[in-house]
């Protein structure tokens, strides 16, 4: 299905950038500009497109989105564009260049995208409401004049694509809030939505200890209570104002596009450039000291606490407790090949294939093993937030150095604190960061790597 369900839609925005591209660059090159230089004009006005929907946001837009903000993004687009464009003449010395004809070419430029913009907006709504594609299953915990209205546009604006599923009222004797996280569990609901003047403290913290632990977007009806300390977010249904407590910044599609972007070239530069040539050499040292397969292969937890089959070089003799026990210092299962490349990370890489086949990103929070995740989502306070995201070759707390064993609970811990926390303040230039202490921790090699 084109349209999943889910948090975004991740095919969306790149088939949205590639379209628009298309166009601009499809009418630059059939209408009468007169550029000397076609390859360098249509590079350029490539590149000025993607900053620019970049800069000013283009591409996000929400299923509550409102038409007005569609019109004021359209118009700041193409303000800039437009100016970036005629720019061109100037940068590039072009005076057989025609200004009306960039004049025409930037107002048929506006008016396709125009078009095109609206009717893809109108075919998705129609999606939601037609077919109950992109849906997201809601609850409410509230009763009262907000919730109410929230309600309404849950169930009247079927557009928006919204399954509303049970409202409960924390004012009634019978209410238990066991019996509401059973529910929501149960009927696999996205997204609760609670109305904080009905809540106590000791409530509110357990929804949003519930959602972190379950991977629940969770999100409140203000009043005028000071609940939270941190920076919260306002999103407007239909005028209805929302709280969001937590922003994850790779759940923003131009974000998620720039990180999967990066992934794949990166991952084809490692596939291509490294293991094409490096992968059968290897192969044939590991096979020369033990026998088995070259590589190992084992279900991990990934995003969405999905689970994938992740890829490594084998490291050690084939055993039985190899999908239970971790590898310990001085472990006898490991080989002597293996204690080299494990130290050195090379048995992580071809995880790369997991990288380009969409299981994993470069960076992210390390993928565990089934058994560690359910013993540890039990053990450890909000350690499901770290599948909101994809799991990594190598991530933030490994550069910290918190990697290989987990020797007493500290270690968990202080590694779900660094996960936490990269995956609400992801950036491009944190990866990158990442990337670099990954790559010179490797060639130094590190002391929990065995």
């Amino acid at each position: 299905m084109f349209f999943k369900q889910g948090r975004y839609s991740g095919f969306i925005t790149p088939f949205s950038y590639g379209l628009d591209l298309v166009i601009i660059n499809f009418l630059a090159y059939y209408l009468p500009i007169n550029f000397l230089t076609p390859y360098l004009f249509h590079t350029y006005i490539s590149i000025a497109w993607i900053v620019i929907a970049f800069s000013v946001e283009f591409y996000i837009i929400y299923r509550y989105t409102k038409v007005t903000h569609i019109l004021k993004l359209l118009f700041r687009q193409f303000f800039f564009y437009g100016l970036i464009v005629y720019a061109f003449i100037g940068f590039f010395k072009q005076p057989n260049m025609s200004r009306l004809a960039l004049a025409k070419y930037v107002a048929f430029v506006f008016i396709a995208v125009f078009i095109l913009k609206f009717v893809f907006y109108y075919l998705l709504m129609k999606y939601r409401e037609k077919i109950k594609g992109n849906i997201r299953n809601v609850v409410v915990i509230g009763d009262n004049k907000k919730t109410q209205q929230l309600i309404n546009v849950f169930t009247e604006r079927t557009e928006y694509g919204y399954d509303f599923k049970k409202q409960f009222s924390p004012k009634k004797d019978e209410f238990n809030i066991m019996d509401c996280f059973r529910f929501i569990v149960k009927n696999n609901v996205d997204e609760i939505y609670c109305s904080v003047s009905e809540l106590t403290n000791t409530q509110i913290s357990a929804f949003i200890n519930f959602a972190d632990n379950n991977l629940k977007t969770l999100k409140f009806l203000p009043d005028n209570k000071n609940i939270f300390s941190k920076k919260l977010k306002f999103e407007y249904y239909d005028y209805l104002p929302i709280l969001s407590l937590r922003d994850i910044p790779l759940h923003s599609p131009i974000n998620a596009f720039t990180k999967r972007a990066f992934d794949v070239i990166f991952s084809v530069f490692v596939i291509f450039g490294i293991l094409i040539w490096f992968a059968p050499i290897l192969a044939l040292i590991i096979r020369l000291e033990s026998k088995g397969p070259i590589f190992f292969i084992q279900k991990r937890t990934g995003f969405d606490n999905r689970e994938f089959q992740c890829f490594k070089f084998r490291s050690m003799a084939v055993n039985e407790d190899a999908d239970h026990k971790q590898a310990g210092k001085n472990d006898m299962r490991v080989t002597k090949i293996g204690k080299f490349i494990r130290r050195t990370s090379i048995d992580e890489l071809p995880q790369f294939y997991n990288v380009f086949f969409g299981n994993m990103s470069v960076v992210g929070p390390r993928p565990h093993m089934l058994k560690h995740t359910d013993e540890y989502a039990n053990k450890v306070d909000k350690y499901m937030l770290r599948h909101f995201v994809k799991p990594g070759i190598t991530g933030l707390a490994q550069v910290r150095g918190y990697r290989g064993e987990i020797e007493q609970d500290s270690d968990i811990q202080n590694r779900i604190k660094f996960d936490i926390f990269y995956v609400e303040n992801w950036s491009f230039l944190l990866d990158l960061k990442i990337i670099f202490q990954t790559i010179l921790n490797g060639i130094a090699g590190e002391e929990k790597a065995y």
